[in-house]
């Protein structure tokens, strides 16, 4: 069974349609990288999948539940949509930290906020942070970042900051990660930081969604493509197929500027 299902997602802002009928699966382990054109609708899919935006139509399901379906009103409570969201991790291209603190705080956040809602959280409070340290200290160095836990991003490259984003989005296990254009606020030697720690991600097996102006990467990292184009997928398939035998002019076009020169 597909880990993530998408069936016939829409999206529109006012009277502008950013996605129009998107559909695709994804099997756990695979990585899908996601190409196209700025306004494409790359970006606004993966806010629709983490519930950043509400989608407009169609369906979502992870492990075969249904998160969002258009037709079913109980899908689409806002008091569910916290616990929805845990399913993915996602990191943005400008790293989004918090400057007030560390590395390490950063990363663990999250999972100290939702220890905070559980029942016994008063009584085994030193406990559960320890536990919650010790997880966060083993993905910063997983990152590279042994020596830098006690650093404030201000006090970290770019490509740093980024791997800070990547074991914080990895601390609450989701089900999916997904990259959000990950390099593009990078130069090129730190886009190759992050590009490593990824690529070493999928020969984990991590199921994740790329957004990516990184061809020759996509070619290399994925197990499937989609091209968008217009809000639509023009062109999906493996990368040999997108990338070596396209059908798409579209596809072709884009792909072209790529290998000019």
């Amino acid at each position: 069974m597909a880990i993530l299902e998408v069936e016939h997602l829409n999206k529109s802002f006012e009277n502008i349609e950013v996605l129009k009928d998107i559909s695709f699966t994804l099997e756990k382990g695979q990585v899908l990288s996601i190409i196209g054109s700025s306004g494409s609708g790359k970006t606004t899919l993966l806010r629709c999948l983490n519930f950043l935006e509400r989608p407009g139509g169609g369906k979502i399901r992870v492990n075969g539940e249904t998160l969002f379906d258009a037709a079913d009103p109980a899908t689409m409570q806002e008091s569910q949509i916290r616990k929805k969201r845990l399913h993915f991790g996602l990191v943005f291209q400008s790293f989004n930290l918090f400057p007030q603190y560390t590395a390490l705080e950063n990363v663990m956040l999250a999972k100290e906020l939702l220890a905070k809602a559980q029942p016994d959280y008063k009584a085994r409070k030193k406990e559960i942070h320890a536990g919650i340290e010790a997880e966060a200290k083993e993905l910063l160095v997983q990152m590279g970042l042994e020596d830098r836990m006690g650093n404030y991003p201000h006090q970290l490259s770019g490509g740093q900051c980024q791997r800070v984003a990547i074991a914080r989005a990895l601390a609450l296990k989701p089900d999916i990660l997904c990259f959000d254009e990950p390099t593009s606020a990078l130069d090129p030697e730190l886009t190759g930081e992050v590009l490593k720690v990824i690529k070493g991600l999928a020969d984990q097996e991590t199921t994740m969604i790329i957004v990516t102006h990184e061809m020759a990467f996509a070619r290399d990292v994925s197990s499937q493509v989609i091209f968008m184009d217009d809000g639509r997928i023009l062109e999906q398939g493996t990368p040999e197929k997108v990338f070596e035998h396209p059908e798409e002019e579209r596809t072709k076009q884009f792909l072209s500027r790529f290998t000019q020169g």
